[in-house]
């Protein structure tokens, strides 16, 4: 990581159990226009369909914001088509192992990007062969078996060698998911923004803005990146890395954060990582035992926090 400071809070979890719980989502209830959302575009998918409601959401007046936002989101929410309508890309994103997806946007230098990728594929390697059993949060001491019972005999020896034969054979569980697309897909991840890759690989979402420090006043013009009626908007969803064309120099990727931080830093800022890096960073990060801050300084790639901003209030296609 580039300029970067990071906090640590807690051991991870293991990979395999990032894995079970990476893909949960929260959501804000303001679906109650999705459904005629959905009548009228048929054909798109539930991202684009979420980016829709969220538009009408943007829409309404300040003082009605929070009728469709400001309630907490309940059981009975989640299970609501907002949250499990499929969309074309769940393959790429929900659906693909990994806890994280790279995504190469950059297909100008072939040597550059295979020696990346072999970096990639090293550090992943060393990721999985450094973790052990006793890490996994998941796995506790073996049930003893109750007294009378039998417990042990030539059957049960024979399947507990089999189950082990059978872990030995697993792939160690993979930490990015990679999308290199051919050359007939290129045109849809080819030099796309961070928003852009958060809306086709997250899922939309609204939150109330971070408050603004004492004396602090609002950012004008207002923009739901950061502040909009006192709103944001964010992205849920798996942590989203981008190879865009520095890339093929300094071997470094670019890690998008769904959503802001401290008051005035914006959904869909990045920070440069080298590859070397990632796999611990994202495995930490997902799992919560550490958090970037940079000390509150402002190290994020200016250049793409512009770029953001200007394509969050363009119109939906």
């Amino acid at each position: 990581m580039q300029n970067s400071s990071a906090q640590a809070q807690s051991p991870a979890p293991s990979l395999s159990y990032l894995l079970a719980v990476s893909t949960r989502r929260r959501i804000a209830c303001i679906a109650n226009v999705y459904p005629t959302v959905k009548a009228l575009h048929p054909r798109e998918g539930r991202r684009k369909w979420r980016l829709r409601v969220a538009k009408k959401f943007w829409d309404i007046p300040a003082e009605r914001k929070p009728a469709y936002a400001g309630a907490p989101a309940s059981a009975a929410c989640e299970e609501t088509d907002f949250v499990t309508d499929d969309d074309p890309l769940d393959d790429m994103s929900d659906d693909a192992p990994g806890i994280g997806i790279l995504v190469r946007t950059d297909y100008s230098n072939e040597e550059a990007w295979q020696a990346f990728y072999g970096k990639l594929q090293e550090s992943e390697a060393e990721f999985a062969s450094a973790e052990s059993p006793e890490d996994d949060p998941m796995t506790g001491d073996a049930p003893q078996p109750a007294e009378g019972s039998s417990s042990s005999g030539p059957d049960n020896d024979r399947n507990a060698l089999d189950e082990d034969d059978e872990d030995e054979d697993e792939e160690p569980p993979q930490i990015f998911f990679v999308i290199n697309a051919p050359p007939e897909g290129r045109a849809r991840f080819a030099n796309i923004s961070n928003l852009a890759a958060l809306r086709l690989l997250n899922d939309v979402d609204v939150r109330a803005a971070p408050s603004p420090p004492a004396g602090t006043k609002r950012i004008k013009p207002p923009n739901r990146l950061v502040d909009h009626d006192g709103w944001q908007e964010i992205y849920t969803g798996k942590t989203v890395w981008i190879y865009d064309a520095k890339s093929n120099v300094d071997q470094c990727v670019r890690l998008v954060s769904g959503h802001g931080g401290p008051y005035g830093t914006a959904s869909g800022d990045s920070w440069r990582a080298r590859v070397n890096h990632i796999c611990e960073l994202q495995v930490n990060l997902a799992s919560g035992a550490m958090t970037i801050d940079f000390g509150g300084m402002d190290r994020w790639d200016y250049e793409e926090r512009v770029r953001n901003m200007e394509e969050a209030v363009q119109p939906l296609s």
